[in-house]
């Protein structure tokens, strides 16, 4: 499907028809019968006032409180059905986002994460107003179509006059729609864009305030600010050009109609009643086209977001994926072949089931490149690489990610419990105490006097680097991956620690059918592993095991030996 803010408008309105057309119902009803009431009034003036009869003032009284209970509760019916379609539409639009940008084959949008959470709530909520726009279009135009008539029924030249001056009225609206669309967009960009600031800035405050440079934070931010606050008056001075405009030119409306009656009254062409309904109706009509330039207004609001929806639901994906779901047991877990990306070339590895390989790679920049590439996200790579005999692009996006597991240094948890955290949904309960002991995280369990159910902040910033990183291997451990790559996992961890963790893992991975790939320049990890490749220059340049590569290989002593 093609996305656009107008393909994303249309399709709201259309998966909600049944709803939206209850709630426009409703709400004509409501305009209809407030209309009719100057008509109701003028109608019992001419019957009961001028004759001095008290039976049509009776019958008015009872058709007034008829009208009153119709247009109240139509109102509030309508009103509920609309902000109720209007929820759909918003956790419908959230959810696709959050399915969009949590999708494993990536995006392109060049967005921040804060940029993508302003676009999942703020922007999905605007964008569904569409609906209320539609609704209130609708009831406004009933309103005005029932007073036009009536009109022409009093007077056909005043009718007409109404029938001809509304609609050019709404079209003069109409010509800011565009501009307000335009700066209604830069204001939510500017707020996206300072909002995601702002994450970066908590984020790494700690830093910051390290090394001093956390006054040229906050200019930063001082000014991302500023830029928002002049667009969001830029935006706000649009809307009330238009709310000025509109009232300034509804009254000009209502003048020449109840002028022009009073003077067709003052002639004897109409009656005293229906004096009344025509000034009654003229000065009715200012509340729908009211109503309609607030509907370009939210419909130039709506559009604005569902533009900014609409680039990331219309985003490419990161890497391209196969369709097949089945793998060899008997080839490598994982292979590559002569794979180049960024500073890799023509590196070779391969993964068999049961083996520890420990990869040191004296450039860091060859270590991201590699775990970009096994990650799967590293689309414009060259050479192969195989999972269980077939080429990653070739298998089904699932079953990698069911294959290969990679494990960053920097861990990531969530708000919840130590418990939730390292179980992330799956029900191995029973092993969380051997991958706990494995990552040597022991400690910070025990720490607490509520243990695995001891809640955690947001982002686990209430422990430290090391906790939070033991606590990610745990959970990687407990996941089971047949391939885990993990990521200098020892770095936040003092010696002995280091050396419980690595007997930890290879006690837990050491077995036939799983293999685990551990990027490290650790020698207590790298004493573990089966093998050690040694990466130079974005190629395997010597293989062996650790005691073999100490004792021979001054490189990898300078590197290793602590």
């Amino acid at each position: 499907m093609e996305f656009t803010a107008g393909s994303v408008m249309r399709r709201a309105v259309r998966r909600h028809r049944r709803r939206l057309t209850g709630g426009i119902l409703l709400l004509s009803l409501h305009q209809a019968t407030e209309a009719a009431v100057p008509v109701v009034i003028g109608i019992f003036v001419d019957q009961a006032v001028s004759t001095g009869r008290l039976e049509p003032l009776l019958w008015c009284v009872l058709m007034m409180l008829a009208l009153f209970a119709v247009l109240s509760n139509a109102w509030k019916a309508g009103a509920w059905q609309v902000m109720r379609t209007i929820e759909f539409e918003t956790h419908q639009l959230r959810l696709e986002i959050a399915r969009r940008v949590l999708d494993p084959r990536g995006h392109r949008t060049g967005l921040r994460s804060g940029e993508l959470l302003m676009i999942a709530t703020s922007d999905a909520e605007k964008a569904s107003l569409v609906l209320r726009a539609v609704a209130l279009g609708f009831a406004g135009s009933t309103a005005l179509a029932v007073s036009s008539v009536a009109l022409l029924l009093v007077d056909v030249p005043l009718g007409i006059g109404v029938m001809i001056g509304v609609p050019l009225l709404v079209l003069g609206l109409q010509a800011l729609s565009p501009l307000l669309t335009r700066r209604t967009s830069s204001q939510q960009e500017a707020v996206a864009s300072t909002t995601a600031l702002a994450t970066d800035l908590v984020g790494g405050l700690r830093t910051l305030r390290g090394i001093g440079a956390q006054h040229n934070a906050a200019e930063r931010y001082r000014r991302s600010s500023q830029a928002t606050l002049t667009a969001t008056l830029r935006a706000a001075s649009t809307n009330g050009l238009q709310d000025g405009v509109t009232a300034a030119m509804s009254g000009l409306l209502l003048a020449a109609v109840a002028g022009v009656a009073g003077w067709f009254a003052l002639n004897g062409r109409i009656t005293i009643g229906e004096l009344i309904t025509v000034v009654g109706l003229a000065q009715f009509v200012a509340e729908p086209v009211g109503l309609l330039g607030y509907s370009g207004q939210v419909l130039a609001t709506s559009r604005a977001s569902a533009g900014r929806l609409a680039s990331v639901l219309a985003s490419p994906w990161s890497i391209t994926t196969g369709t097949s779901t089945t793998v060899d047991p008997s080839k490598p877990l994982l292979a590559l072949e002569g794979v180049g990306y960024k500073t890799l070339s023509s590196l070779d590895l391969s993964l068999q089931a049961g083996e520890l390989v420990g990869v040191l790679c004296y450039d860091p920049r060859d270590a991201d490149a590699l775990l970009t590439v096994v990650a799967g996200r590293a689309a414009e790579h060259s050479g192969r690489v195989l999972v269980g005999g077939t080429e990653v692009e070739e298998l089904d996006i699932d079953l990698v990610r069911r294959s290969v597991l990679v494990e960053q240094h920097d861990t990531d948890l969530f708000e919840g419990t130590l418990r939730s955290n390292l179980l992330a949904g799956s029900d191995k309960t029973a092993r969380l105490d051997r991958v706990v002991r494995a990552a040597a995280a022991t400690d910070v369990v025990e720490a607490h006097a509520d243990g695995l159910d001891h809640p955690l902040a947001d982002r686990g910033r209430t422990l430290s680097g090391g906790q939070r990183q033991r606590l990610g291997l745990a959970r990687a451990l407990l996941a089971e991956p047949p391939v885990l790559v993990l990521h200098d996992p020892s770095t936040a961890v003092d010696a002995v620690t280091e050396e419980l963790l690595a007997e930890g893992v290879a006690e837990v991975r050491g077995v036939a059918t799983l293999a685990t790939l551990v990027l490290t320049s650790s020698p207590a990890l790298l004493g573990k592993m089966h093998r050690v490749l040694v990466v130079s220059d974005g190629v395997v340049v010597a293989e062996g095991r650790h005691a073999e590569l100490a004792a021979t290989d001054p490189a990898y002593q300078e590197a290793v030996l602590r």
